[in-house]
């Protein structure tokens, strides 16, 4: 079964760090983490596995994009 989410990568400031949403196909809020501290964040959603490929994906998106996941 593929369950599809979404990932967006959302631009900080001078105070907040730049950091990555990544939303289930309701758009509901299922991870926020830093590009550098990602590892509680999908473990809790259970995408740690899915981890370098998420970071691979995040790391070139363009900020205010949404990209599909398809897992």
């Amino acid at each position: 079964m593929i369950h599809t989410k979404y990932i967006i990568r959302i631009e900080g400031t001078k105070k907040i760090p730049d950091y990555i949403q990544i939303r289930d196909e309701n758009f509901t809020l299922i991870a926020y983490f830093r590009l550098n501290n990602p590892t509680r964040a999908l473990t809790r959603c259970n995408l740690l596995d899915k981890m370098e490929e998420i970071l691979a994906i995040a790391s070139k998106l363009p900020y205010g994009e949404m990209r599909k996941l398809e897992f």
